[in-house]
């Protein structure tokens, strides 16, 4: 690896190995998962049933920092109040998985994680979930043609090269940027159903991104403005609403073309 992608990479992946807590922590029954990515690189995930034979479930690509344990409470709260079920896993070197992170490295784990979630759950229902960085792998698998019931994205950004520039005005970010994570190239390519959800108080990945993303992704399609949320605590931020909201595009992920904003919260 050269210099600049050493360099890329530690700004780019914060993975942390030690697991904290499991859904059981919070009353959720899970199955410890072992699986290999695509290339063959040995993975760890967790698997919620849903609560019934006919309940979608999510396959979720996570953010870029952290590990599935730290999306463990989140994962009760998906379960209670959709009830859903959940696979979850780490990219390559995070949690317990093996190897490193890298952008091909990420969407081979994607396509591992949807191979196993797959040979036990039908395509109408399974739901793509994609938070931040996650945001990007889920939709480089949507767009490959993978079939699933809908994508769901939350606080997307429109490539790493945006991101880049945002964070360093005033450097050619494009000259030593060589990872794309680009989903305003790959979305328009996606033919399912498209839920976006942004916090109007996103300190990290601007509101503006995610709305370019929705004006580019093809109908149907839904966005959803969460107020008062930051870029990570939008599950918390969000309260009825934002679970309302999620409730209305699972029940129903074909219907029309909206954008709407949840209830300002209580002060």
């Amino acid at each position: 690896m050269s210099f600049s992608g050493f360099v890329e990479n530690f700004f780019l992946y914060h993975p942390i190995r030690k697991i904290d807590v499991t859904p059981a922590d919070y009353g959720v029954p899970f199955q410890d998962v072992r699986f290999e990515a695509r290339d063959g690189v040995r993975l760890h995930g967790w698997y919620v049933e849903p609560p019934g034979p006919d309940r979608p479930v999510l396959l979720w690509a996570h953010g870029n920092a952290g590990n599935l344990s730290h999306r463990a409470r989140n994962i009760a709260m998906i379960h209670q109040e959709l009830h859903a079920g959940v696979f979850l896993f780490d990219y390559r070197g995070f949690g317990r998985s093996e190897g490193k992170p890298g952008e091909s490295g990420l969407y081979e784990d994607a396509r591992g994680a949807y191979a196993w979630l797959r040979r036990r759950v039908p395509p109408e229902r399974i739901f793509f979930f994609g938070r931040s960085l996650g945001a990007a792998v889920m939709v480089r698998i949507a767009a490959e043609g993978a079939a699933a019931r809908g994508l769901i994205l939350e606080s997307p950004f429109e490539s790493l090269v945006a991101m880049g520039r945002k964070v360093f005005p005033f450097l050619p970010v494009s000259w030593f940027v060589s990872q794309e994570f680009d989903n305003l190239s790959y979305l328009p390519r996606v033919r399912m159903p498209v839920f976006i959800l942004h916090g109007d108080a996103d300190e990290i990945v601007p509101l503006a991104q995610g709305q370019r993303l929705f004006e580019q992704a093809n109908t149907p399609k839904r966005f959803y403005v969460i107020p008062g949320s930051g870029h990570n605590d939008t599950w918390l931020a969000g309260g009825g609403p934002y679970w309302d909201a999620w409730r209305s595009f699972m029940a129903d992920p074909g219907h029309g073309t909206t954008e709407s904003k949840g209830r300002q919260p209580k002060p």
